[in-house]
């Protein structure tokens, strides 16, 4: 069943895709209906998930689940990674390579791969200020405040 992302509790289970690229308004239009469609019908054993999405900053896809009413169970997991698999091979985008970073340059959203990003920490392009989007936070709370994070209060403090 799907929620609204914003009345979701701070305990609800989050999962974060960050993509290699924004998504045009016309790729956003034609995901949105698909994502709502697709949480409206993911259930884990016959029962309904109370699921919520949203897509900051046009470049990530973020999931939160509610799970008090019914919790994921490794096949409603793996029912969600096929469905963001299918999106990337749909708009030919990449959501699940882990080993990339993305971080605010000045107003703007960066993406690098992760060798990339060490190198500029080393040169000191980017600095242990640099805002970063830790996607390894776990709940909707974390996720609300410490998602967008100082390097050095997240994993890639180790770069600095």
């Amino acid at each position: 069943m799907h929620a609204h992302f914003k009345d979701l509790p701070e305990d609800a289970r989050v999962w974060i895709y960050q993509a290699n690229r924004p998504f045009t308004t016309d790729e956003l239009n034609e995901l949105k209906p698909q994502m709502d469609n697709f949480l409206q019908q993911w259930t884990a054993h016959g029962k309904d998930l109370k699921a919520g999405v949203e897509y900051p900053y046009n470049r990530f896809i973020v999931i939160g689940l509610d799970q008090t009413h019914a919790g994921a169970t490794g096949c409603s997991i793996d029912a969600s990674v096929r469905f963001i698999q299918s999106i990337e091979k749909s708009f030919r985008i990449d959501l699940m390579d882990k080993m990339n970073v993305t971080y605010k340059n000045g107003q703007y959203v960066a993406h690098k791969e992760l060798s990339d990003f060490k190198k500029m920490a080393k040169a000191r392009s980017v600095s242990p200020n640099t805002i970063v989007f830790n996607n390894l936070v776990a709940t909707v709370g974390e996720y609300r405040e410490h998602w967008e994070v100082p390097a050095s209060e997240s994993w890639h403090a180790r770069f600095f």
